[in-house]
């Protein structure tokens, strides 16, 4: 029965995102189906997000449809399959024909579909609120992420981001591991099957110690080159007979550098494969072919050249530097907490999202690793999961402050499981953000949140997970630290509930302005006369009545003063008195 709802979830995706011709790559992380897709125009962002088995649709290199832990993983074969057989059968008409279809309402909706939506309320055309619907809130956080997203397509920032896609493999075998490892830790502490704790803790540690060459062989993979040859030079790295080199007058130690020399390591060995497949100018004719191996020798010569160039200068150089940095890094993010505490914690968990929205967040991800790696937890994650906590406690005060606005209290309820458990985007891009004053308390419940969590911290209960890519209430099983497990799980459970709080508290009082609130707390069902009701109060009531041709009686009677009985016979003066209100700005 399962597979049959995965396999019915499948299907009714692939139209609405245009098909299979429609699509160029396949992927999926923990919690996102990833798609790439040739034509954007074809997906149908609507249609998707009213599928039960979706929480949200997110658009950044590629275009992520959320469905949840677990489900994601069951789901996305079923779609491959599904994409595999349509493209064996030649069905590829199939989207296209359905493109007008997609296109069409779109496209013809400033024409054609104006008029039916504004038809009701043609009467005072700025009486009508422009974002009380959760389908336009949406769209105005659609266009905010486009914009943001053409800002951050800097080569900085887009290379932060190919670094982050060479960790997002990885996730899987971080939290697989990583619970173990909690298991194993627990089982430890009650003395509990001590012959079997040995056996978990080899499965626990065994990925991490050979984490090096993971990350080689995606960092080669995602930047263009062979990705066995970036995993063989970053394997030089754990060797354990590298102890017996020395490098700076000091023996080198296996490991030394971890995950930052092995990504170090792998983006030299891409640039020597290719600087022996292309030349060292590649732009260059003549130096093109005098500098690259011949095509001959190329399958001797560069892989070769390639493990020994890079080899020697990752031995000679990149693990001591690497290693250097990997240790400054974690003692700085000791020294923080222990010495900055609540501060640290508020100003990391306020700013997290704003770094999002920026692109610098992927920076992080190399830094979580390598804590990770060096203390067998990242004490970072859990206090910037604080501003996930922040989103959930506003978008619950939203959800309170405007009871007559049933589109955006759908699109909040849907979205509430999904920032339970950390995904946070439907929340962010379909409400706080394209809200404005919901996002900034947001931001100060997630600082709050953090805030609490680093001083504890500070006071020595230290909280931190054993993975990325988990956050909220899936973090519970990766959450790890100084004192026992159950400690820190109420001081990360304390942490969430002062994020949530704060959130809420913040956006209930502070985060509508009244004339905002008053626009927005409006069924987007009702027709005009309920408008009119709901904002000016003491209209009287009396020309109500009458509402094919009497629009302008609600602005010129009562706000300029004009008579009813002569103004409504001639046609000539019914543009102007719509007009009127507008002009008076009481929107």
């Amino acid at each position: 029965m399962t597979e049959d709802k995965n396999r019915a979830t499948a299907a009714a995706i692939l139209p609405l995102v245009g098909g299979a011709k429609n699509l160029t790559s396949i992927a999926h992380c923990m919690t996102r189906l990833r798609l790439g897709v040739r034509d954007r125009s074809l997906v149908r962002d609507e249609a998707l997000k009213a599928l039960p088995a979706v929480m949200g649709v997110v658009e950044d290199d590629t275009y992520q449809i959320v469905l949840g832990p677990g489900t994601v993983a069951h789901v996305t074969p079923e779609f491959e399959r599904l994409v595999e057989q349509a493209r064996t059968t030649d069905r590829g008409p199939e989207p296209r024909a359905g493109a007008p279809e997609a296109v069409t309402p779109e496209a013809g909706a400033p024409e054609a579909g104006a008029p039916e939506a504004v038809a009701p309320t043609a009467g005072p055309p700025a009486a009508t609120p422009t974002a009380t619907t959760a389908e336009e809130l949406a769209a105005q956080g659609a266009a905010l992420k486009a914009r943001q997203k053409s800002r951050n397509a800097t080569p900085v920032k887009l290379f932060l981001r190919r670094i982050a896609n060479v960790f997002v493999p990885l996730i899987p075998a971080l939290i697989g591991c990583g619970i173990v490892a909690g298991i194993n830790g627990l089982l430890t502490n009650l003395g509990w099957l001590p012959s079997v704790v040995p056996a978990l803790a080899a499965i626990a540690s065994g990925f991490m110690s050979l984490i090096a060459v993971f990350v080689g062989f995606q960092t080669a993979k995602e930047f263009g080159g062979t990705p066995i040859l970036g995993g063989a030079v970053a394997a030089i790295i754990v060797f354990p007979g590298i102890a017996h080199v020395t490098a700076f007058g000091q023996k080198l130690v296996p490991g030394q550098g971890g995950v930052l020399g092995a990504l170090g390591a792998a983006l030299l060995a891409v640039q020597v494969e290719k600087c022996c497949r292309n030349g060292v100018f590649p732009g260059r004719a003549k130096s093109r072919r005098r500098g690259r191996v011949p095509e001959a020798l190329d399958v001797l010569l560069t892989p070769t050249l390639t493990v020994l160039v890079t080899g020697l200068v990752t031995i000679f150089g990149l693990m001591f530097v690497a290693g250097e940095v990997s240790t400054a890094i974690g003692t700085f993010a000791t020294w923080l907490l222990a010495h900055g505490g609540a501060f640290a914690g508020f100003v990391l968990g306020g700013l997290f999202l704003p770094l999002v929205m920026l692109g610098l967040h992927q920076a992080l991800i190399p830094i979580h690793t390598t804590l990770i790696e060096q203390q067998g937890y990242t004490v970072l994650l859990p206090i910037l999961a604080m501003a996930g906590a922040g989103q959930v406690g506003a978008a619950l005060a939203v959800y309170l402050r405007l009871p007559h606005n049933r589109s955006l209290r759908t699109t909040i309820k849907s979205a509430l499981p999904a920032g339970f458990l950390g995904v946070g985007e439907p929340l962010i891009y379909g409400v706080s953000l394209p809200l404005g004053r919901p996002f900034i308390t947001a931001c100060i419940g997630g600082a709050c949140g953090g805030g609490f969590i680093g001083l504890f911290n500070q006071l020595g209960d230290t909280v931190g997970s054993t993975a990325i890519g988990p956050s909220g209430w899936a973090l519970f099983p990766l959450v790890k630290g100084a004192q026992p497990v159950t400690t820190t799980l109420v001081v990360y459970a304390l942490g969430l509930a002062v994020g949530y709080l704060t959130g809420f508290l913040a956006t209930y009082f502070f985060g509508f302005s009244k004339q905002l609130r008053a626009d927005l707390n409006t069924d987007p069902d009702a027709t005009a006369p309920t408008l009119s009701e709901t904002d000016p109060a003491t209209t009287g009531g009396s020309p109500a009545p009458p509402t094919p041709n009497m629009p302008d009686p609600p602005g010129a009677s009562n706000a300029l003063g004009t008579p009813p009985a002569s103004d409504t016979p001639t046609t000539p003066n019914t543009p102007t008195a719509p007009g009127s209100p507008a002009g008076l700005g009481t929107r």
